[in-house]
């Protein structure tokens, strides 16, 4: 369905003038910054472990195939490293990356003011914060994750309309 959309061009990619009929995966269409910031069109959503974009588009659009717009609208372009792992993935991911995951990754300190929840990274070297807080490896992808796992959701009611202006702006942009 979202490929469906895309413009077929000529393309030598050689330049030897053998041209052959291509996708064009290049075209993009942006969404509007009034549609991106209209807080009645969009929901956000905590992504569950093991949940796909094509479950969240069944379920909430009854249609595996639009899992693009979930993507689109989260300018997620790489579903591998931009969607959050499952628990499985996760731990595999932990183990592939870090000899030790329980080993320091950063210190923080909390903001002193303003809003004093902030935590500032201050590095691996914690030479002059007495008060500093150790995050390990595992902690700081775990809250790498988390971020991740929020989302935003088009309310079902505006999909048609979504998939009707995608395709319309695709079109134009051939031209």
């Amino acid at each position: 369905m979202y490929f469906a959309n895309f413009p077929i061009i000529a393309y030598d990619s050689v330049g030897n003038k053998e041209y052959k009929a291509v996708t064009d995966l290049l075209r993009r269409v942006a969404l509007r910054s009034k549609v991106r910031s209209n807080t009645l069109v969009f929901d956000t959503y905590d992504v569950k472990s093991g949940e796909t974009p094509e479950m969240l588009a069944d379920k909430l659009y009854n249609d595996p195939e639009l899992h693009w717009v979930i993507l689109l609208i989260n300018d997620i372009t790489d579903r591998y490293h931009q969607w959050p792992m499952n628990n499985n993935q996760f731990i595999a991911y932990l183990n592939d990356k870090y000899s030790n995951i329980d080993a320091t990754h950063h210190y923080e300190i909390s903001q002193v003011s303003g809003d004093t929840t902030i935590k500032i990274n201050i590095g691996s070297d914690n030479t002059e914060h007495s008060g500093a807080s150790i995050v390990t490896n595992r902690e700081y992808e775990e809250e790498r994750q988390d971020e991740l796992r929020k989302i935003r959701l088009l309310n079902p009611i505006y999909i048609e309309p979504f998939v009707d202006e995608y395709q319309k702006l695709m079109k134009e942009s051939i031209s």
